[in-house]
């Protein structure tokens, strides 16, 4: 794979995608959106892109601490979003990408310079300020001569998993140092796509027929077989699979979430935190389109990727609030649901490999306010649901704040709930009854399930 295919207008490319992935979430739709806009999908250097694109994500915390040292900011927020954007692909690639210290490619840093020198300084300047194209030229030499020096042992494990020292901390309490470095370390790894079979509309035989054809080694998922994996590229746009709401992209993690709750044909299902809807749907399919199931969200954008989503794969039973799901009892009233699904949101420290900001993103603040939201919409979903009935908490984070606690504290407080014990197939919680699944265990992304029942 050669590097010096890599043109200016790719590092441009990449420019853009940092700027834009501040503000699209997850970042992947940002890198999707500008490297089809600049045709480099499906292209040679595609992968190799992607890959700078993700190793920036990863590291953006030191690439920052090494953007104030240099300009003499203290926040790096301070910044044109431009010029942060540009300066953070500079410091990945004159410090931090390999290939640039190897033998073959001595002439390639060369080369990379003159690329931020010229395009991406005058792209700065058009786009900008010419005063910003001009520092930012003057920038890309103290860049290209710049040490990062490591100070302590958490700078060390910083550096080597590209994670928080926050994040680090928390972990290495839950789990103690060794296994924390075999967590910390399965962050860095490549996953695979995954996505679901929608049974019905196809088979996972049909579904993997037609990867086959189009020369995609693909496997069947090893807790949930519906679910499908592969190496990636692959374009969803372009998949007939996809555009006839036959698959749906899910992670096997997420998608034995709704397996767990399982939802019947005829019930009422409620799912308070809905968007962008892969659950949803999924309880759609086990209900075999019939029942009703009623969709909380707050965030609009989510809310409309939600209803393709069911559009597309041909659920029809849903209907969408979008509404604070804490306001839920008040719009449907109590003791009505057979069913209800809090996937609550949380910092989803348990999708690091997958979503590479939140590296450096995940704050002790934002642990606790996610908690006390989380602590509040199984409040709500206990007053929703039916005596007999089953509510099914989970979360994408490892932290036990957001996890174990928080069940916790909802068993101390509420008389009438118990816990229905998970039984596998992954492991046992730290509470008994609770299932989680861990990156470094499971090769999955980690995840927390307790299922509640209503006494």
């Amino acid at each position: 794979m050669s590097y010096i295919t890599i043109t200016a207008r790719d590092i441009e490319a990449l420019v853009k995608a940092i700027k834009l992935g501040e503000e699209v979430k997850p970042s992947q739709q940002a890198k999707r959106d500008v490297f089809r806009e600049y045709g480099i999908s499906g292209t040679v250097n595609d992968r190799i892109l992607t890959a700078i694109y993700y190793d920036i994500w990863k590291r953006i915390g030191i690439i920052d601490r090494i953007i104030c040292e240099l300009t003499g900011v203290s926040n790096v927020a301070v910044l044109d979003p431009w010029l942060r954007a540009a300066l953070r692909v500079a410091i990945e690639i004159l410090l931090f990408e390999r290939f640039l210290k190897e033998s073959r490619y001595r002439d390639a840093k060369n080369i990379f310079i003159k690329y931020l020198k010229g395009r991406i300084a005058g792209f700065l300047s058009r786009v900008t300020h010419p005063y910003v194209g001009m520092y930012f030229w003057e920038m890309v030499d103290k860049i290209s001569t710049y040490r990062l020096e490591i100070k302590d042992l958490y700078g060390d494990l910083e550096v080597r998993y590209m994670v928080s020292r926050f994040i680090i901390d928390k972990i290495i309490k839950l789990v103690g140092i060794d296994e924390a470095k075999s967590i910390l370390r399965e962050f860095n790894s490549r996953y695979p796509i995954s996505i679901r079979v929608n049974i019905l509309k196809c088979s996972v035989d049909e579904v993997l027929n037609v990867l086959r054809s189009e020369g995609i080694n693909a496997e069947i998922g090893k807790y949930v077989k519906t679910v499908i994996k592969f190496k990636g590229p692959y374009d969803f746009d372009r998949s007939s699979l996809y555009r006839e709401g036959k698959i749906v992209i899910q992670d096997e993690a997420s998608a034995l979430a709704s397996i767990l709750l399982d939802p019947k044909p005829g019930e009422v299902v409620i799912d308070l935190c809905a968007a962008p809807g892969g659950k949803t749907e999924h309880m759609g399919e086990l209900m075999n389109n019939t029942g009703i199931i009623y969709a909380f969200d707050i965030d609009k954008t989510r809310i409309k990727r939600m209803q393709e989503i069911l559009n597309r794969c041909g659920i029809s039973i849903v209907k969408i609030f979008n509404e604070d799901a804490r306001k839920a009892t008040e719009i449907l009233g109590r003791n009505i649901a057979d069913k209800v699904l809090v996937d609550a949101p949380c910092t989803s420290s348990g999708t690091i490999m997958k979503n590479q900001e939140l590296r450096w993103r995940i704050t002790e603040d934002e642990v606790n306010k996610a908690a006390k939201l989380q602590y509040e919409l199984l409040e709500t979903a206990i007053e929703l649901v039916k005596p007999g009935g089953k509510i099914l908490y989970t979360t994408c984070s490892l932290f036990r704040e957001e996890n174990e606690d928080v069940i916790e504290k909802v068993l101390r407080n509420h008389s009438n709930v118990k816990i229905v014990p998970i039984n596998g197939p992954l492991d046992p919680g730290f509470i008994a009854g609770t299932m989680r699944a861990w990156p470094h265990r499971h090769k999955l992304i980690g995840f927390f399930y307790a299922l509640l029942q209503k006494i």
